[in-house]
């Protein structure tokens, strides 16, 4: 029988964010910035024997078009992995990237395996949000209380605004200190560590030769921060999924490209391989909510996860709380009393962007590399998903 061991992750690293459509990453391809991350994470610890890694689990929203046909399997191949190893891409929506840990981490930690990959990639420039062809059951409309499901998302962060009593005004603070806060540490070289630069190419054409002319680039900061956002221009932005509403394109998280990996492996392979362990992943939990206000999501993971880690509230030194909407954000921090300056202190996605799938990895990155940065003990990653659900994990700085 085997036994039960501690995960740790022994690399960690992503792509810089791109806004979707006009961004830097608009023209690359899914499988490809996924299969740069592979690369990058597996550089990072050159003593490792490839061929030793038993399997990647790789986070998707949309998986289909660029990033369909198990994006997963094809990233490894781009990057050049041995054809040993597997690959599975799974689909939890937004916490997508942090599932694919967590379900590293348990293959690991129940003895099946001494050494996986994690990752997350979305492009939301070449696949749209909802997919190519979204079909919902007809059923759904046909209970009230399963409707939800059909809301769109700005529609549930208007209904949380409401419950919850969270007013235009707070959800644009916390919009603006998003910006700052993202800046701040951009400036201060704060996600050097964890940022793998990718070299892009921009196609412009030259109307005196008709011929497209490519200029590479190499990109290496987050695109989504802007120095130009105030709380005057923020006010003056329209809603945009209610009448009377509150929720603008503002206090909203940005549609983003982007990818994460991280290596996991046992204490056992840590020796073998000459391994450092940067953190070890502690525990996970994924809870549903009413669907039509599935931003409240991490109000019932977190206290679950915590109770999985036999941890207090408060042994949390640094909080990644994706920020789908400043609503559903406000909300969490005001319902569960969590320390306003341990969540988000590099800002969130309103600021950095949120390629769904990849969120889950690309935070994850962010925790295990700000741990060993500023010597703290536990860090948390936690999220909202669509359709009513919630999903936090907790690590810890070894």
């Amino acid at each position: 029988m085997n036994q039960r061991q501690d995960a740790y992750i022994v690399s960690a690293t992503r792509t810089p964010i791109g806004r979707s459509h006009r961004g830097f990453l608009r023209n690359t391809r899914p499988d490809d910035l996924l299969a740069t991350t592979l690369k990058a994470a597996l550089a990072a610890v050159p003593g490792l024997d490839p061929k030793a890694i038993e399997d990647i689990v790789c986070g998707c929203a949309i998986p289909e078009a660029q990033q369909g046909l198990n994006v997963a399997r094809i990233g490894a191949v781009l990057a050049g992995l041995p054809t040993s190893i597997g690959g599975i891409t799974v689909n939890r929506f937004c916490a997508s990237g942090l599932s694919a840990v967590q379900m590293a981490a348990d293959r690991i930690r129940v003895g099946e395996a001494e050494v996986m990959i994690a990752a997350g990639v979305e492009s939301m420039s070449m696949v749209p949000m909802m997919g190519n062809a979204p079909s919902l059951s007809p059923s759904i409309f046909e209970r009230d209380g399963d409707i939800g499901i059909a809301y769109g998302m700005g529609l549930t962060a208007e209904k949380v605004a409401q419950q919850w009593k969270v007013g235009r005004e707070a959800q644009d603070a916390f919009a603006l200190q998003s910006h700052q806060r993202a800046l701040a540490a951009q400036q201060a070289g704060e996600f050097a560590g964890e940022i793998t630069p990718i070299e892009v190419t921009d196609r412009t054409p030259d109307l005196e030769s008709g011929e497209a002319v490519a200029r590479s680039r190499t990109v290496s900061l987050d695109e989504g921060p802007r120095p130009d956002t105030s709380l005057e221009g923020l006010a003056r932005l329209r809603t945009v999924f209610a009448a009377r509403g509150t929720v603008t394109a503002g206090n909203s998280s940005q549609t983003s490209d982007g990818a994460g990996a991280l290596i996991l492996a046992s204490e056992k392979a840590c020796k073998q391989f000459d391994l450092r362990p940067l953190a070890r992943f502690v525990s996970f939990a994924s809870k549903g909510v009413p669907p039509h206000i599935m931003g409240i999501g991490p109000i019932e993971a977190i206290p679950a996860a915590l109770r999985y880690a036999g941890l207090p509230q408060d042994a949390i030194d640094w909080i990644e709380l994706n920020e789908a909407f400043a609503a559903q954000s406000l909300a969490v921090i005001d319902t569960l009393g969590l320390d306003p300056a341990k969540v988000n202190p590099m800002g969130g996605a309103i600021a950095l962007g949120h390629p769904l799938g990849a969120t889950g990895a690309i935070r994850s990155a962010t925790v295990v590399h700000a741990l060993q940065r500023r010597k703290l003990k536990y860090g948390m990653v936690t999220m909202c998903v669509g359709m009513g659900q919630g999903a936090a994990g907790i690590f810890e700085r070894v």
